[in-house]
Order: C-alpha cells, then structure tokens, then sequence
C-alpha cells in the first residue's frame, strides 16, 4: 500500500508541477477560517456558489491558478477537516435548495448546504423525520454525507450514508456522476464518509423516517458507574429507538463513569391524540430563556467562570446528584429539543475560553469497551486534565469505505485547550491513540484534531487507505481537492497533530 500511496503523491507533485503556478486571487475573498472548536485557524480564499455553475467555474478557477480546493459545510467539524489554509475554501450554504419531495414516500432530494434544520423544517409537518440526527441541527446535507455522521440511534439506524439513496457528485476531474449502491457502487461507498477528497456533492436524496408525533417517549435515569451504564445499553437497545449516557469524567473508584441515561421512542399511532398539533414545526423550535426568564444568548458567560477543573468538578457533581435525586423520569419531548443539545444553548463553547476545545471520540468494540473507557478516564485523570464533558453513544458496523462505525461504544471527551496546557494536551491524546489501537479501536474524522498517519493508517488498515487513492487517482488525478486534515493524514510531509 505504501508504495501504491506514494505513486500516487509522486504523480500528485509532477501534475502540480507542470500547473500554472499559482496566481493571485482577489483578496476580498480572503477570510478567517476557524474549526469549530476553535483551537486552530488559518486564512483562506472562500467562496459561496449558489448553483452548480458556478461551483463549476470555481473548478476552473482552481485549475487555471495552480489552488487547491477544499469544501466547507456548515463548519462544524471540531478539527480541520473543513479548513484548506492559503488556498480555495468552497463554502456550500447557499447552494441549499430542496429539489424534490414526496410526502407519500419520504423521499427527498436536496442540494449540499441544507441544513439538518432546514430539511427538518420542510418535512415535519408532513409526519417525517431525518433517519439521523446529530447534536446540531446546523450540519449541512453534504458535509454530514462527507464525514458520514451519526446520532443517537447509531446502533438502530447506523450513520447518515445508510439512508442516501443516491446522489450526483462533481470529481476533481470535473466529470459529474451519479452513484447509487447499483450504479458507481464504489465510488457511492467512497465519497460517502470521504472527506470531500473525490468530489463535491451536488445534489442527495435521502430517505426520511416515518413519525406518528412530534414528541418522543423520553426515560432518563442515573447510572452508578460505566459497568452499569453499558448493562442498562446491552438490555435496552432492543426496545430502544435512542440512547446516549452524559458521563462524569472526574468521577473515580467504583463511581468512574457515572452519569445520566436517556432512551427515548417514537409514539406509536394513535399515541399521540394530536399529532396535526405536535407536528406543527413552531413545536420543534428550541425556547430562547431559561425558566422564561434568563436570555439563553448569555448562559456561556457564566460557564466560563466554571472554566477551570475545581470548578467544573463541582458542575459535574451537581449535574450527577440531581439525576440520582430525580431517579427514573419518564416524560415527552419534542424531536429538535431531545436532539440537538449543541444548539440549546447559544455559543456555550465559549465557555471554553479563548484557547477554544478539542474533542476527542474514541469508538471501541463491545467486549473491550469497559476496561478501555476506565484506562481513558484514568489516563486524564493522571495527567491532570479529565474530559469536561463526556457523552457515550451505541453504534454498529457500517459498509462505508472510510468508516467510524463498530459493534461497539464510542465516547465522545471534550478538552479546553490553553496556550499553556496545548502540547501537554497532544501528547496526552498519543498516548490515548495507543489505549484505543490495542482495543481495536477506530476514530471519527469530524471530531478529531490529533491524529498522526501512522495511527490513521492502523485503524483504517492498508488495503482501504490503497483502495481510496485508486478511486483518489482516477477521480482527481491533479489532486486538486484537498483540506488540512487530508495534508495532515493523507500527504506525505504534512503528518503531524493539529497545532
């Protein structure tokens, strides 16, 4: 594979070579590009296409000025995956136009920059609801095909490439295609969950999931330790549409791992007495105080006095007490509120500080979940930097080349990154890559900062990462379409943690 990997590279430097070299772009295109954890930044040449032919012409610009280009969703990967520093950033929001919809099927048929909220919108008050959802409803369509995201029910519904139908995709060589699992299946099974490196989505058809109410069938309940927390995964997932567990990361001893646990199923037919009511989209829309009374806009300015571990030790502790005081609860909520947590609470990452965060999500098989989250606790612990915010998801196996997805656990562990703690920090996730390597452990594009190629290479395996840059090759033989993150994992001389 190595060998084939840097064919390909050689091939990549001679076609840049005999590029025009690169010429001067406007600079009233030139912006501030942040990751949306804020821990790294760089300048790019951003542009916003409405349509096809102009994202087409931005092709073309690219290949007459010797750029590179790299594509930008709603920019909520927590690292550099949507970053493409000194070259071209394609941003896709405006290009977000639904096509086509059929309220009988569910079917849908959209352009890349809708986002998760707008599609929710269109289709809900229909009885439909996106297969999967992540903790923000800010995700554009095509940029959660790219990174083939997932949700609560990843252990029922798997990730968002499972319930694509079909899409059109741009190629680096400016040839447009349509890739279905009949027609371009490996290229289908490639771009989805392919980091943008083969291609710019330009239209996708999904299939939605057929609702009764807009409110879900909510338990939340505590758990004691992770061991418990898993057990109640293991019995519960078959009769569980959603689960996720929030986790104390400084906890300890017999405690490690506590939290709070939340299942939730869609209402039946007939459950719901008015679901023409529930499914009304202004039902679905996320209050804007708290009590009614205290502004959520303002709620990060009093967490980042907690920022600090003293402090933010007592907000976990508080948080699991008042699960543990309530007990097991049973209650209805609507789908945005049970979903998109990220989103209730307005710029609360700034929380973090100015340093920003990292996230760092580990997804490991079922039988070495529990020992390998405990040694991953602990190791932060020793360090001295536990996780802020730890939340632990089911998942199952997907067919996506590039895949995350196990019969396992994954948990996600949010970092504050300091000018004075940020080497200490990567460091610290070196030795965490190697906990989750020995598991057999795999890592999620969109969240991660850290990675070397060296590890990259060993969860995904040689023969994937060969069988990627062929379809690389014959799609974008110029290597045109490239971001940070693929210079960082992918090209060689760039492999190093995000700094």
């Amino acid at each position: 594979m190595m060998k084939e990997t840097t064919n390909w590279a050689e091939r990549r430097a001679a076609s840049v070579s005999q590029a025009p070299a690169q010429a001067a772009l406007p600079l009233t295109h030139l912006e501030r590009v942040a990751a949306w954890g804020g821990a790294s930044a760089g300048t790019s040449f951003v542009y916003r296409p409405v349509n096809l032919t102009q994202l087409q012409q931005l092709f073309a610009l690219a290949r007459e000025t010797g750029r590179t280009i790299g594509f930008r969703g709603g920019g909520n990967s927590y690292g550099d995956a949507a970053q493409n520093d000194e070259q071209i950033l394609i941003d896709l929001t405006r290009f977000n136009r639904v096509l086509d919809w059929n309220p009988e099927t569910g079917r849908i048929t959209v352009e890349p920059g809708l986002t998760l909220r707008d599609m929710f919108s269109y289709v809900v008050g229909d009885g439909w609801w996106p297969p999967v959802c992540t903790g923000t409803a800010k995700i554009t369509i095509g940029g959660g095909a790219a990174m083939n995201v997932h949700g609560k029910n990843a252990f029922v519904k798997g990730t968002i490439g499972e319930h694509i139908y079909s899409f059109d995709l741009l190629l680096g060589n400016g040839e447009i295609v349509t890739c279905s699992r009949a027609e371009n299946s490996d290229l289908f099974h490639t771009a989805i969950g392919g980091l943008g490196m083969l291609g710019c989505f330009t239209s996708l058809t999904l299939q939605m999931h057929r609702v009764y109410s807009g409110e879900l069938a909510v338990t939340a309940l505590p758990a004691a330790n992770l061991a418990e927390m898993i057990r109640y995964f293991e019995a519960e997932a078959d009769q569980s549409d959603y689960l996720v567990g929030w986790v104390d990361a400084f906890s300890k001893g017999k405690r490690l791992g506590r939290g709070e646990i939340h299942k939730a199923n869609y209402l039946p037919p007939g459950a719901d007495p008015v679901p023409e009511q529930s499914l009304r989209l202004d039902n679905q829309h996320l209050p804007d105080t708290i009590m009614g009374i205290i502004p959520k806009s303002i709620v990060w300015v009093g967490l980042r006095l907690f920022a600090n571990n003293l402090l933010w030790r007592l907000v976990n502790f508080a948080r699991y007490q008042m699960a543990h005081f309530k007990g097991e609860k049973h209650y209805r909520q609507g789908h945005a509120a049970f979903h998109f947590l990220l989103d209730y609470v307005p710029h609360w990452k700034k929380a973090y500080g100015s340093g920003g965060l990292i996230q760092y999500q580990a997804f490991i098989p079922r039988e070495r979940a529990l020992e390998t989250f405990t040694a991953l606790f602990r190791l932060n612990q020793e360090w001295g930097m536990p996780n802020y915010l730890a939340v632990f998801k089911k998942h199952k196996p997907d067919p996506f080349l590039f895949t995350h997805g196990l019969d396992g656990y994954s948990m996600a562990m949010d970092f504050r990154v300091t000018r004075r703690n940020r080497e200490k920090l990567v460091a610290m996730a070196r030795q965490m890559d190697e906990i989750v390597l020995r598991a057999g452990g795999r890592f999620y594009f969109a969240k991660d900062s850290t990675l070397r190629p060296e590890i990259c290479r060993a969860f995904l395996g040689e023969a994937a990462i060969a069988q990627f840059m062929a379809l690389k090759e014959r799609c974008d033989p110029a290597g045109m379409l490239e971001s940070n993150l693929w210079r960082r994992l992918f090209v060689s001389g760039h492999g190093a943690a995000a700094d």
